[in-house]
């Protein structure tokens, strides 16, 4: 019995998380939750998993719960906060945290348990973004365990599986395109909310989902995926797949390329994540190639596709710009998200922030979180004043 904590409990990946635990009853059990604001979610999830830690977002959700809990035959530890978080990373009894929450407040628990000898399943990758340099040398350090759940970085995880690093010669990424894959340039000035969030394929959160139609994105996984395998920028591609079958590549030193295939489910990469290094029967529906007919690949257009490209950029800059990076890209998505700034300026508002910043190594988290703050701040002073 294999017994997970799930930060991120209520949202995208968390609920199909509890899917998987669903059907493996047999194999897990779920020790500790925390969610954010969907308290009435995560007081349902309570009483079905019976965690023995639960943490929320605010003071008031946390008295909530323990007034709804009061009769319950079980009753966890409540807590609140960021202190929450980092005592639903540590507090329970816990072989694998689940790290399903966006953003780079997934930073500090996932350090917590790391720090703590806790094997991660890793879904938020503005983790290794903002401290991917800290992150993989502290899992390095206490004999940690990195186990990527985003389908790409699964796809290549499972790809290399028995290979040496240095039979690695390439990974290609593929990406959907997101919602705007069929527009031009030039009708994208008028992009609504609305419009980014109709992503083709698949259902995720909001934040990701704009993040796939500006394909930052795929540049945020460009960024884990150098950080996770310790493969160099200029070994990393993406291609446009507008299928979602292939969900990445991995080519070797003889040629060849391994690809996984399946539907486009975030239950089997969560699946394989959580079963790792085993296979479970999975009862979720099947790939078949017979009815999908035909499968295309094009390069991105950085045109299009600026954000990709910046991503790009500042990876291979180090130090503290891709942490830049993602606070702006942060602040900017929710700028659009309420209707502040348009779908073109997000890209704009990041680049402005860059800019902004001199370079800088990564000394210490302090440093890291220190940066992140501030490039939130002027990210939001830059839009405040319209750049």
């Amino acid at each position: 019995m294999r017994k997970i904590g799930l930060i991120g409990s209520t949202g995208s990946i968390g609920t199909q998380t509890l899917e998987v635990v669903r059907a493996q009853r047999e194999n897990l059990q779920v020790s500790s939750l925390a969610a954010g604001r969907n308290v009435d979610l995560l007081l349902a999830q309570i009483r079905e998993f019976k965690p023995e830690v639960v943490a929320v977002a605010e003071a008031k959700d946390a008295e909530w719960l323990a007034q709804q809990l009061r009769v319950e035959s079980w009753v966890p530890e409540i807590y609140w906060g960021t202190e929450g978080l980092l005592k639903a990373a540590t507090e329970a009894e816990i072989d694998l945290l689940v790290t399903a929450i966006t953003g780079a407040r997934g930073l500090l628990p996932t350090i917590a348990a790391i720090k703590q000898g806790t094997d991660i399943a890793l879904a938020n990758k503005e983790t290794l973004v903002a401290a991917g340099e800290l992150v993989m040398a502290l899992a390095e350090k206490h004999d940690v365990k990195i186990i990527p759940v985003d389908s790409e970085h699964s796809a290549i995880f499972q790809c290399i599986q028995g290979s040496k690093q240095n039979e690695i010669s390439k990974l290609i990424l593929t990406a959907s395109g997101g919602a705007f894959r069929e527009w031009d340039i030039q009708r994208l000035q008028e992009a609504t909310v609305r419009d980014a969030l109709a992503h083709p394929n698949w259902s995720m959160g909001a934040k990701i989902t704009i993040d796939s139609a500006t394909m930052i994105n795929k540049g945020l996984e460009v960024i884990e995926a150098h950080w996770l395998f310790g493969i160099p920028y200029e070994q990393i591609q993406v291609l446009l797949h507008p299928q979602s079958i292939i969900h990445s590549l991995v080519e070797f030193c003889d040629g060849s390329q391994l690809a996984q295939l399946g539907l486009p489910d975030m239950r089997l990469p969560i699946q394989y994540a959580l079963s790792w290094p085993q296979r479970w029967s999975g009862v979720w529906p099947r790939l078949d190639l017979a009815s999908i007919g035909s499968l295309t690949f094009s390069l991105p257009d950085y045109a299009k596709y600026p954000g990709l490209k910046l991503a790009y950029l500042a990876g291979q800059a180090g130090g503290l710009a891709p942490t830049i990076f993602n606070a702006a890209n942060e602040v900017a998505v929710t700028a659009f998200l309420n209707e502040e700034i348009k779908f073109v300026e997000i890209v704009d508002v990041i680049a402005a922030t860059l800019d902004q910043f001199s370079p800088q190594k990564v000394e210490d988290l302090e440093v890291v979180l220190h940066i992140d703050q501030q490039a939130r701040y002027k990210a939001a002073e830059l839009i405040k004043k319209g750049r």
